[in-house]
């Protein structure tokens, strides 16, 4: 009894306790702003001006969380400064929660500082209410991350159990389909999903990615697969699956989160596959003479905004023909010596054996990316070999 109600007291008094945030802006008119705002809302703030300030604080001191501009002096619009900063970061302290401040036009760039371990992000001009909403919820998920105890790992576990069980536990067989599949969490839930749907002789592969790791990803993903089993009917077009998933995620993706996204059908009558990407890594197509072809027809990543179009495209696929689709979990594998996998590498390995079967593919990619990390994945990873057989 005295322990729990120790552990309750320690919990409580951590919950009172201000947040300390430290902000990352060149603007004094944007760091006094935040000033007012983080102060009147209770917030315990510190605040530099540049990215070496950064993580001399963070040297110095612990904070609840970090947020940051993505443009620093030397430049005003890529944000490679700040891209380069959240890696610096990461390599400090992997758990403070980092959240990212962009212009309404650099949604690309949002993209890429979630990818490289951001966990929201909030568009400038900023709205009072939705930087504080996303502010509490990181705060909140920073802290609760640092005292998880048994209970939550108990919770954890379940949780995974019920992810695992949402997943295909078999791959449909669709009569001229060659298909092999694998998946692998990071740590045990996260928020790669995929599908794979037999309509006939047709078959419908889906996969996506919610930014972010662990329960909410988890969460979010089970939505979303959901909603394209709900929306992936036979007759349906990609570009329109992809516009009904993506109001539907609209309505429900916390701010400052965000899903990337591809279906595609595999027509073997045809000899075409149909697809609509939405802001995936792009699948690529192996051709017989050697080559590779990316597919990026299709939109912006879904849950951001709900009157997004999206374009499709077919393109011919012939007999033993095959298609990777892939997370950024296998291309941003990293080797011992932190550098990525890349998508060159992951083309090469599967162009190398590009006449064999989808499950020798897959197995030959996989044997190509553990020989180059040395067995270890930070992030959660999905490879899907289809083709014509």
């Amino acid at each position: 009894m005295h322990d729990l109600f120790t552990d309750y007291r320690m919990s409580s008094s951590a919950e009172t306790v201000p947040a300390r945030v430290l902000v990352a802006d060149d603007q004094p008119d944007v760091l006094e702003a935040l000033r007012w705002l983080l102060t009147g809302e209770g917030y315990d703030p510190v605040f530099v001006s540049s990215t070496d300030a950064v993580m001399e604080r963070l040297r110095e001191d612990a904070f609840d969380l970090l947020l940051m501009d993505l443009n620093y002096t030397r430049d005003t619009t890529c944000g490679r400064e700040g891209l380069e900063l959240i890696g610096r970061v990461r390599a400090h302290d992997a758990s403070i929660p980092i959240v990212v401040m962009t212009g309404w036009g650099s949604i690309d760039t949002a993209v890429e500082a979630m990818r490289r371990g951001a966990k929201s992000f909030v568009q400038k001009p900023w709205e009072d209410v939705t930087l504080l909403e996303i502010l509490e919820r990181e705060v909140a998920e920073g802290r609760s991350a640092r005292r998880r105890d048994h209970r939550q790992q108990r919770d954890f576990e379940e949780a995974r159990l019920i992810q695992r069980g949402l997943l295909p536990t078999a791959v449909p067989q669709v009569t001229g389909i060659d298909l092999s599949v694998v998946w692998q969490p990071a740590d045990g839930v996260g928020g790669d999903c995929f599908d794979t749907l037999a309509f006939g002789e047709v078959l419908g592969v889906s996969i996506a990615d919610i930014a972010g790791k662990g329960l909410p990803a988890a969460l979010l993903m089970s939505n979303l697969q959901a909603a394209v089993r709900a929306f992936a009917q036979e007759n349906v077009s990609p570009a329109s699956i992809c516009g009904s998933v993506n109001r539907l995620l609209c309505r429900n993706m916390a701010s400052g989160r965000f899903a990337t996204f591809c279906y595609a059908r595999i027509e073997p009558a045809a000899g075409r596959i149909v697809y609509s990407n939405a802001g995936h890594n792009p699948p690529f197509v192996l051709r017989a003479n050697g080559t590779f072809q990316p597919l990026t027809e299709g939109g912006m990543v879904l849950g951001v905004f709900p009157d997004n179009q999206y374009e499709q495209a077919e393109i011919a696929l012939n007999h033993g023909e095959r298609v990777l689709f892939y997370t950024d979990g296998i291309t941003e594998a990293r080797s011992p010596e932190g550098e990525e996998y890349g998508e060159e590498r992951l083309a090469a390995a599967a162009l190398a054996v590009r006449g064999a079967s989808a499950e020798a593919i897959k197995q030959a990619v996989l044997a190509d990316v553990n020989l180059f990390t040395g067995g270890k994945f930070e992030d959660d990873a999905t490879l899907i070999v289809v083709g014509l057989a």
